[in-house]
């Protein structure tokens, strides 16, 4: 894995993305020797401009940002790094140093268009339809794809099982709508679960 570190004084730019949520954390910059301290410890290590100095992220507040996977770009100048974060990444506490609310990985965008097409009212939209059945229908419909997923499961043709899984992820997404509720918010709790065990 080679970078050039020789064309902005010795300094590559260092994108830090969620390896679970595929969120922008932050962004940094590193020179040879954070990258290679990076690589070494697999805690993103950045050289910081203004204490002049090699800095850790996490190192005062715990919050460290543990390494998954390194990329760099085709000009050898940016390098991409997918982490786990332990902790909010930003010193204001949020989760990022961006918009944390922001998209994040397609099952996002599903959840943001299918809550536009709910709060217009979009009388063409299926998921509106069924929004405006109630809680009943919508939890009887997620039951139902849940039970064919379930058949799909016990035999061998991939293709039905993959559109069973899609069909159940789309109405549990209209579902969680129906109980004000966003991905994020279970998400929170598979995090916290995931945090958990992995310290026992």
């Amino acid at each position: 894995m080679k970078l050039n570190f020789n064309k902005s004084n010795g300094l590559v730019p260092a994108i830090i993305q969620d390896n679970l949520t595929l969120q922008i954390l932050m962004l940094g910059y590193m020179n040879e020797a954070a990258f290679e301290q990076t690589q070494k410890e697999l805690k993103v290590t950045f050289f910081s401009r203004t204490k002049n100095r090699l800095w850790t992220k996490g190192e005062s507040s715990g919050h460290f940002l543990m390494v998954n996977n390194i990329f760099v770009d085709c000009d050898q100048d940016t390098i991409l790094i997918k982490a786990t974060p332990i902790g909010p990444t930003c010193h204001t506490g949020a989760r990022s140093c961006f918009n944390e609310n922001s998209a994040k990985g397609f099952l996002y965008k599903l959840e943001e268009t299918i809550s536009q097409r709910i709060d217009t009212d979009d009388m063409n939209s299926y998921t509106n339809t069924i929004f405006k059945k109630g809680i009943n229908k919508i939890a009887q419909k997620v039951g139902e794809e849940a039970v064919e997923l379930v058949i799909e499961a016990k035999d061998n043709n991939i293709d039905l099982f993959q559109n069973e899984a899609a069909d159940l992820l789309y109405h549990f997404l209209i579902l969680l709508k129906a109980k004000n509720m966003k991905l994020q918010d279970i998400e929170t709790i598979l995090e916290a679960r995931y945090q958990k065990k992995s310290n026992e």
